[in-house]
This record gives structure tokens, sequence and C-alpha cells, in this order.
């Protein structure tokens, strides 16, 4: 019986954190720029409906080695959305760090996000979107 209930506990832990952040990775299809944001969009939308708190995008960072024009639109899209109320934070992956107040903020908001695999890694091809 003891089994049953540490089982149950630990799916409801795991549904708890499917439900509260979630990944999209945008650079797959290789959507041009305003298709990656009409994209990015539709994503947070959804997001926002079910209730998701954060919503990493995964974007790449360019074969140039120069960040690609994905991550650079995309992240000044992510600069205006926070502008407009829409999000509450972009944290680029390369600040997602506990070194930033950001990161931490957001750490304490959403304490599922801690065992993140790209926290602290300096990962130039994701950004951090905070929902509201």
């Amino acid at each position: 019986m003891r089994v049953d209930v540490d089982f149950r506990r630990d799916i409801a832990h795991i549904e708890t954190r499917l439900n509260t952040i979630r990944t999209y990775n945008v650079e797959d299809g290789l959507p041009t720029l305003d298709e990656a944001r009409r994209l990015v969009i539709d994503q947070i939308r959804q997001a926002k409906r079910d209730r998701v708190r954060v919503l990493k995008v995964i974007h790449g960072y360019g074969s140039s080695g120069a960040g690609g024009r994905l991550g650079v639109g995309l992240r000044k899209s992510f600069a205006l959305r926070k502008k407009e109320g829409v999000v509450l934070d972009s944290i680029p992956g390369e600040d997602f760090s506990i070194f930033q107040p950001a990161t931490m903020a957001l750490l304490e908001a959403v304490p599922e996000l801690k065992g993140d695999p790209d926290l602290n890694q300096v990962n130039e091809g994701i950004t951090i979107l905070w929902l509201k």
C-alpha cells in the first residue's frame, strides 16, 4: 500500500511540473523569422490557456556563431512582449543562472524550474519566458 501512495505522489509532482513548464522548439522545421514569431505567439497564447507559467523557447544559436537570425529576432520580439505586458520577463539562456536576479525571482515563483537541465549552462540557443 505504501508504494501506491508514493507512486501517486510522484506522478502528481511530475504532472504539476509538466503543467507549469513547457518547452517549445521553434527552430524545428526551419521557419522564417516572421513564421517563428507567429508560432511563438501562438504557443504563448496556448500556454497561458493551459496555465503554464514558464515557456522555454528553443531557437538555436545559428550556424554562423553570431546568434542566428531566429535568436536575435525572437529576442527582440520577446522584449516587445514584455513591454506590452504579455510576458512578465524573458531570460536569455546565457543569463539563466542562479547568479542573475531575474532568474532567482523566477525560481522563487516557479521552484519546479530548479531542476531544469539548462539552468547555469550558458545556453545561447534558448530563451525562458515567464508568463503571466
